[in-house]
């Protein structure tokens, strides 16, 4: 069966990494929305991706992921990949018709948004186990809680300690895992 996936980029922006996931998902006959939130800007390190974000302010960033939504269909699945998932979990969460959320590097108390999770919205939750963004930030926590409160909802932690590991372009990619990530992912969206 064939998924609708709107995919947002993390704070370096729509890599060739990204693109590459897109491609993957594609290749497996779904369709793949992927925005670029930051207008053509692609960034080589995280500080200098955090530093753009902070001049355009993270509300704006999630407000783009928002408005890239407005004019598809409810029937989606909601990915994001750290700085993309805020808009993701957001649409999941509180548009109505969602199909499914995946996030990856990141997740947040659904208390930040208007409406609780929806009890039987399919989630998929992926990072590494020591990533600190993850575990120190309180992500990881975020992410145990709403395995408990949802009815599908699973989070997968990967050895390591690399932040954004699935994107094949920057050199904290890690294959052998993002194998794994995309498999798991292909198997929630049939």
């Amino acid at each position: 069966m064939m998924a609708e996936v709107l995919l947002f980029h993390h704070v370096l922006g729509k890599t060739k990494g990204i693109e590459a996931i897109a491609d993957q998902l594609r290749d497996a006959g779904h369709i793949v929305h992927a925005p670029d939130l930051f207008d053509g800007r692609v960034f080589s390190t995280l500080e200098e991706g955090l530093g753009f974000v902070k001049e355009i302010g993270f509300k704006e960033v999630t407000a783009r992921g928002i408005r890239a939504a407005n004019d598809l269909s409810r029937d989606i699945v909601y990915a994001g990949f750290s700085l993309g998932v805020p808009a993701a979990q957001q649409l999941a969460q509180s548009r109505e018709g969602s199909r499914g959320a995946l996030f990856f590097h990141a997740c947040l108390p659904t208390s930040e948004f208007e409406s609780p999770w929806p009890a039987d919205l399919p989630v998929q939750i992926h990072a590494m186990n020591e990533d600190p963004f993850f575990v120190e930030d309180g992500d990881i926590d975020a992410a145990r809680e709403l395995v408990e409160s949802a009815n599908h909802a699973e989070l997968f932690l990967y050895e390591g300690k690399e932040h954004l590991f699935t994107d094949s372009s920057i050199p904290s990619y890690d294959a052998d895992a993002t194998k794994l990530v995309i498999k798991r992912v292909l198997d929630f969206l049939s």
